[in-house]
């Protein structure tokens, strides 16, 4: 893959994180792991980060319970897509890019 095309694929899965959630970059760490070290590391950076949300999420979720959850939610959703644009545009720059606040669960 030329490092234009990993460029590109590497935006195409931050971007896809605010639309689909964890999808898109699940979908695109199976299928372009293999494909390059820049775009194998946005892949992983970037579900790293979704299934952090999902959990954030989750834990808002139950917490709505109490007031406290949808502040969760809302902190989170924002979360999303401040940190998706700039991990698109950094991507698509050709710079290496780590969510801050991330658990990492792949690799």
């Amino acid at each position: 893959m030329s490092p234009a095309d990993e460029k590109l694929w590497s935006t195409l899965v931050h971007l896809g994180g605010l639309f689909f959630g964890f999808l898109a970059p699940l979908i695109g760490y199976l299928i372009l792991k293999d494909r390059g070290p820049f775009v194998r590391a946005h892949t992983a950076t970037a579900l790293n980060f979704q299934l952090t949300l999902l959990i954030a999420y989750v834990v808002g979720g139950i917490l709505s319970i109490v007031v406290i959850g949808l502040f969760v939610i809302l902190a989170a959703y924002v979360l999303n897509i401040v940190f998706c644009i700039v991990a698109a545009v950094r991507a698509n720059q050709g710079d290496w890019y780590t969510y801050p606040l991330t658990i990492r669960f792949v690799s």
